[in-house]
């Protein structure tokens, strides 16, 4: 028979229910779920959260790279760019520089045109006076062509010309230096070689370098194109070995064969050929300072020429006459300025009116036509520059004129 429980049995075991401490977590899930939470993650779980970190990583990586890539394109593709742009502005220059040429060309052309009707108009006269000795200041080409009717005179717009001519044989000519008694033989001026003296002591440099001058002259011409020419005379043993301060040289250079069967002892140290006056800095003595103060003086042409009266500065009128001082010179030139001399007749006159007898001088080196002449031209087109001076050699007979050397200066 069971024994009866009592009243105080339930209510200590509903309390002992209700007192016990609440599940952690929450209290309306099951014992069994709240246990699993606790649980540390498995190694499923830490393997996914290792991949999508990689995942990232790598998503970095490609940006990275792609940004690299992008980068090194946009410099080789920069650079291809600027080397297009360099050639194509290379090729614009050309064209341009090209252009320039063709109009110095054609101005130089005019400028002939202009030598040539001088001479026909005022034969065997050349003074400061005429239509070549005026300057042309900077002007625009396309008025030359508006002047003219051209229809294409507005593509000028952008092409400046200016230059000048000048009377070449105005100078003091080194060539006079060395005569050519005969073909293939160089002989020393003497009387030359003392006007130079005199022209270098009136400017204040030594005037031992006129000798040192002729010297290098005589053995640059030894090389000339002159030496092929077939001798007149049998060359002589006296004038082989002539002395270097006189008489006769040159035809040890001489031959008749040209090319390698020239067989020239000294021709490995001889000058080259002066054909400026900026030749002279290879002439010991000679220095820059010097060559720009000869400059307004001297000239070195291909032949041997005569001063023309009508134009040579004072100074070179000085030096050319023997007696004759630098101030009586300039009077010559300002007479010279009121009536220019018709022929050499009329320059004997001046001379003998300021004091010097013809027994002092040589007429056949002085003269009051020109033959050579200077031309200076500059042509400025947009950014291109041409500054050329050209050597033009004008026939006294015919007129006609012939371009004998061009040179660009930098």
């Amino acid at each position: 028979m069971s024994k009866r429980l009592s009243f105080a049995y339930f209510s200590l075991a509903r309390q002992r229910k209700v007192g016990a401490a609440p599940h952690r977590g929450n209290a309306n899930r099951p014992t069994r779920i709240q246990g699993k939470a606790n649980k540390k993650p498995d190694q499923k779980t830490k393997n996914q959260k290792t991949k999508n970190q990689k995942t990232k990583n790598q998503n970095g990586a490609a940006i990275i790279t792609a940004l690299l890539v992008v980068a090194l394109s946009a410099i080789l593709v920069s650079g291809m760019l600027w080397r297009q742009q360099v050639q194509i502005r290379r090729i614009e220059n050309q064209r341009l520089l090209a252009q320039a040429q063709w109009v110095s060309r054609g101005a130089l052309d005019w400028t002939r045109l202009i030598l040539r009707s001088e001479g026909d108009t005022s034969a065997g006269i050349t003074y400061l006076g005429g239509i070549w000795g005026v300057p042309i200041a900077k002007t625009r080409l396309s008025d030359f062509l508006g002047q003219i009717g051209e229809v294409r005179a507005a593509q000028g717009a952008d092409t400046y010309l200016s230059g000048s001519i000048e009377d070449a044989q105005a100078k003091f000519n080194l060539r006079n230096l060395v005569s050519s008694p005969a073909p293939g033989a160089l002989q020393l001026n003497i009387e030359q070689i003392q006007s130079f003296q005199r022209l270098l002591a009136l400017l204040g440099v030594d005037g031992q370098l006129a000798k040192n001058t002729a010297v290098q002259l005589r053995a640059s011409l030894g090389q000339s194109a002159t030496r092929f020419q077939t001798p007149s005379t049998t060359p002589t043993a006296t004038s082989q070995n002539a002395p270097q301060q006189g008489g006769i040289t040159g035809n040890s250079n001489f031959t008749d064969q040209p090319g390698l069967a020239d067989s020239n002892d000294n021709s490995a140290v001889a000058p080259l050929q002066m054909t400026s006056v900026d030749s002279l800095l290879d002439i010991p003595g000679f220095t820059r300072e010097t060559v720009e103060r000869l400059r307004p003086f001297v000239t070195v042409l291909p032949t041997t020429s005569a001063i023309n009266m009508n134009t040579a500065p004072a100074e070179v009128i000085a030096a050319v006459v023997p007696g004759m001082s630098l101030s009586s010179a300039q009077a010559f030139v300002a007479r010279r300025e009121t009536v220019f001399f018709r022929n050499v007749g009329d320059v004997q006159l001046a001379l003998r009116g300021a004091g010097v007898q013809l027994a002092v001088y040589d007429p056949n080196m002085l003269d009051v036509n020109t033959n050579y002449f200077l031309i200076h031209g500059r042509v400025q087109h947009e950014r291109a520059e041409v500054d050329r001076t050209t050597l033009v050699y004008r026939d006294p007979m015919t007129h006609t004129t012939r371009i004998v050397r061009g040179r660009d200066q930098l």
